[in-house]
């Protein structure tokens, strides 16, 4: 065993974040091509870097040791985002292979860092599969979730899946519809996200009728976002961290969708994220890769 390996292991969206990868937002980000990325607008540096501030304080507040990737200035503007490009499980790590074509790179990033740490890689999703782990939610400790859109597509599926079936985790798949095309960014995690083991907040519009029904069979309390404000944001006031069962780390600005969740008993910290996540399409999951939650 490496001796630096570290403790690993996620097969939950809210059990209690004991460790997470992140990558700070640098000049990649800040000066990259606003049209070639698919940004809504030219990015202010320093509120982009003081917006991520206020996210690792309310991180660090958790209680969730921060694991650094390397910020080489590589161009890689999207890599900030680090939920997508690597998924971990109990056994390791499976690299994914970006439906982004310019998010592909990113993967060397990860393969680094748990090479580093010494976790395992169990598998690596290679063409023509694609997949992004934006598509994966863990509905249960042994049911994934994977969505089938732009992003990651059929083969992908299969050859996650076939990784998966080693360590007994059924993957369940169901198809993202079209919405704003293929330039857009809507994962299944656009439209789901658990704030605890059986409660949700949900696009109800854009979900999969396949996996509405099957979490309310599953006992879900399923809290249904307003449109407006899914459509104001771009779907990110949805796009939750659950830090643990009930706890939550949220983009500001989205009142009534904060509301839903506080009312059944999530408690709520909200950071501004207006312009490094609402121009960029990724929230304070997308700025994460879990490693440890137990």
């Amino acid at each position: 065993m490496n001796k630096n390996t570290i403790e690993f292991g996620v097969s939950s969206m809210v059990a209690p974040l004991v460790s997470v990868a992140l990558r700070k937002p640098g000049n990649e980000m800040l000066n990259g091509d606003i049209k070639k990325w698919h940004y809504a607008k030219e990015l202010v540096p320093t509120k982009v870097r003081a917006q991520y501030q206020g996210f690792i304080d309310l991180l660090e507040k958790s209680g969730a040791e921060i694991l650094w990737f390397n910020d080489e200035d590589d161009g890689l503007s999207d890599s900030v985002f680090t939920y997508d490009p690597s998924l971990v499980t109990p056994k390791g790590a499976i690299l994914m292979n970006p439906g982004k074509i310019l998010r592909k790179d990113e993967v060397s990033l990860h393969r680094s860092f748990y090479d580093e740490r010494g976790i395992n890689i169990i598998g690596s999703i290679t063409g023509p599969g694609s997949a992004e782990a934006g598509d994966f939610f863990w509905l249960d400790d042994s049911k994934l979730a994977v969505g089938r859109g732009y992003r990651t597509n059929q083969a992908g599926i299969d050859q996650l899946t076939k990784i998966l079936n080693k360590q007994k985790i059924e993957v369940i798949q169901f198809d993202l519809p079209v919405y704003q095309g293929k330039a857009a960014c809507l994962h299944l995690m656009s439209v789901v996200s658990l704030l605890a083991e059986k409660v949700a907040l949900v696009y109800a519009p854009l979900m999969p009728v396949a996996l509405y029904q099957l979490m309310q069979k599953m006992n879900f309390t399923l809290l249904e976002a307003p449109t407006d404000e899914f459509e104001n944001s771009g779907g990110l006031n949805l796009n939750v961290l659950a830090t643990a069962p009930m706890k939550a780390i949220a983009v500001n600005g989205f009142p009534k969708t904060h509301k839903l969740m506080r009312d059944v008993g999530c408690d709520l910290d909200v950071f501004d994220g207006d312009e490094i996540c609402i121009p960029c399409e990724g929230g304070p999951t997308c700025m994460t890769r879990p490693i440890l939650r137990k």
